[in-house]
């Protein structure tokens, strides 16, 4: 896996203000911490936060994080923990950085993906995808794109779990192995039942509109 530069700046102020500032001029406030790293402030730009993001799933991009200090600069290699967007405007707010080692493995959700056409949606079947990402513990280098499943061989009825999807070297598959992860599933055809015309009998109003009142029956004084 390819390592993504990214350089940071040191932020020495907190709270709302200082980091609403910071959005304005371009830059997400982050922090970094890890295991065995003390926590610190950082800020980044969001142009680069946008490259990043166009190579593909910024969970599972590993980053060299460089760090100005005193006129000179260190690097740390890391994740993305969390990546927090505003619900409404979309827009960056927070980053957090983890620090990794190569020899320490990691746990990272990774997407699931399926090839082939299974012969069961061939005849009509429909494909369902359970577990859309799945939990795996590897080596940071080791992390993969997207966890592949064959679905080729799949009839009606058939379900591939998290036990029948083959091992890649190193990656361990946390969770229940039984899970079901995809499925194919029978179409279900809703038959349309139209409803009944009530019979009005003879002699019987028929309010048009719900809510007119009726006049009471009787001469009126």
């Amino acid at each position: 896996m390819e390592l993504i530069e990214l350089k940071t700046n040191i932020r020495t102020t907190t709270g709302n203000g200082p980091a609403r500032r910071l959005r304005e001029a371009g830059q997400i406030p982050a922090v970094l911490y890890g295991p065995d790293t003390e926590s610190v402030l950082l800020s980044v730009n969001i142009s680069d936060i946008d490259r990043i993001l166009k190579t593909g799933r910024i969970g599972q991009v590993l980053l060299n994080l460089v760090i100005p200090h005193n006129g000179e600069t260190s690097t740390k290699t890391v994740m993305v923990k969390e990546l927090q967007i505003h619900p409404v405007s979309r827009n960056f707010l927070h980053i957090d950085f983890y620090e990794v080692t190569m020899d320490r493995k990691i746990i990272v959700n990774v997407p699931v993906t399926t090839t082939g056409k299974s012969k069961g949606v061939e005849i009509g079947g429909i494909l369902q995808i359970i577990r859309r990402e799945l939990e795996v513990q590897c080596f940071p280098l080791d992390v993969p794109e997207s966890i592949e499943i064959d679905i080729t061989n799949l009839d009606i009825g058939d379900s591939i779990h998290v036990a029948d999807i083959p091992r890649q070297s190193d990656i361990e598959f946390l969770g229940d192995e039984n899970f079901t992860v995809v499925t194919i599933v029978s179409p279900k055809i809703e038959e349309e039942v139209e409803p009944e015309e009530e019979e009005v009998e003879e002699g019987e109003e028929v309010i048009a509109e719900e809510g007119e009142e009726q006049p009471e029956s009787g001469d009126e004084k």
